[in-house]
């Protein structure tokens, strides 16, 4: 076991080791926030291939955790991979679905990595120079927060796909992507304090960094006047963030639950607006994946309610963000994030409806969760921009 632990260690380190590369040898005068969204841009990665492994049925490709079949990876197992295989041939276990899984693993556990490494240079950073830009406090956040998701993609695991465990690791994944993006545009924002390359002694002068920096970092970083930070675009922001988040947590219930295809017409289902369904039995949280609370084959009623409760709800979601982005849209400096919106509801309503119509053609699927994820980036940046335009920090 000790030894497993060690090779997916190394592993992961193996795996960081590109994105550190990258972040080292850029020509970016601010290596740290570098990093930032270099873990940004993997942890939507993260969060693209975690679709396709629920959507490809590989969660359970390995039905141990951290390892496969007791070790660091699937060449390792093979032998027992095979042998699972050859039971149950059309089963969770295959050797395509434990690749699947493992490098879905290994991922993670590189971006954990990053995260890692983002809080120890903040901390060391900080004590040495006290900027701004390495304020501590929000990168340890950012461990502890990794450190659970990591506790449920194991809970995942042991627990069988519990659809309730399943759905919360999805939310805690497209948070991890908000926080870091929030860290991100913090970063952007950062200049009146003097940086130093990652993994350098050398600081740099405020005023050369600005000067050096992207035309869209400046325009993040300095605040300007002419946008609109009222109230109303504000909490618009605010409670598109909150819509956003339950249809995505509809959507997770869902996925989890197998219930894509309860309804396969639209805007009908099984010939009816209304068709009979099992409430209770459908968002009873705690329970086995396909059965109820009581241990009994979960009712088809019960999945109908699932589908039929998400399909509607993104009605809502379609008023809400189209009010925002409409707001939003008028404002010079929200211009490009509110066309960003209407560009990505617009996809996720055309994937939404062609899964149904396709009958569930992955490739959709996948492009549909991208989009949920391309969405939670977008407000992420707009709850930013609408808080801190006008104010200095």
């Amino acid at each position: 076991m000790h030894m497993t632990l060690l090779h997916m260690a190394i592993t992961a380190l193996i795996v960081a080791s590109l994105p550190l590369s990258i972040v080292w040898i850029s020509k970016d005068v601010n290596k740290y926030r570098k990093l930032v969204w270099v873990s940004v841009f993997l942890t939507f990665d993260l969060i693209v291939f975690g679709a396709f492994t629920r959507l490809t049925d590989s969660g359970l490709g390995c039905p141990d955790w951290p390892g496969c079949y007791g070790e660091a990876n699937p060449f390792i197992a093979h032998e027992a991979i095979k042998a699972a295989e050859a039971l149950m041939p059309t089963g969770p276990v295959t050797v395509f679905k434990a690749w699947v899984e493992m490098i879905h693993r290994y991922l993670a556990m590189g971006i954990g990595v990053l995260i890692v490494a983002m809080m120890c240079v903040a901390w060391y950073r900080w004590r040495k120079t006290r900027a701004a830009g390495y304020q501590p406090g929000y990168p340890t956040l950012l461990f502890f927060f990794v450190c659970l998701q990591g506790a449920f993609g194991a809970w995942t695991v042991t627990l069988k796909l519990q659809p309730v465990i399943v759905t919360i690791h999805l939310l805690l994944g497209m948070g991890l992507l908000s926080l870091l993006a929030w860290f991100g545009c913090r970063q952007n924002r950062i200049t009146a304090q003097p940086v130093s390359t990652l993994g350098s002694g050398t600081r740099v002068d405020t005023s050369s960094a600005v000067r050096a920096d992207t035309a869209e970092s400046v325009s993040i970083s300095v605040p300007d006047p002419k946008v609109d930070t009222s109230s109303a675009v504000r909490w618009l922001a605010l409670l598109s963030a909150a819509v956003v988040a339950l249809q995505i947590a509809l959507g997770g219930w869902v996925s989890t639950n197998y219930a894509t295809l309860a309804c396969s017409e639209f805007p009908l289902c099984q010939g009816q607006l209304v068709p009979e369904m099992d409430f209770e039995h459908g968002f009873h949280l705690w329970r086995e994946l396909g059965k109820t609370a009581a241990g009994h084959y979960i009712p088809f009623q019960a999945l109908t309610a699932i589908h039929w409760v998400h399909r509607n709800f993104a009605l809502v979601v379609v008023l809400v963000l189209g009010l925002t982005a409409w707001r939003a849209w008028r404002v010079p400096g929200l211009k490009r994030l509110a066309q960003g919106i209407v560009a990505i509801l617009a996809i996720q309503a055309f994937t939404g409806l062609a899964t149904i119509y396709f009958n569930f053609p992955l490739a959709i699927a996948v492009l549909h969760n991208a989009g949920a994820a391309l969405m939670v980036l977008l407000l992420t940046m707009l709850n930013y921009r609408a808080k801190y335009a006008d104010q200095t920090q």
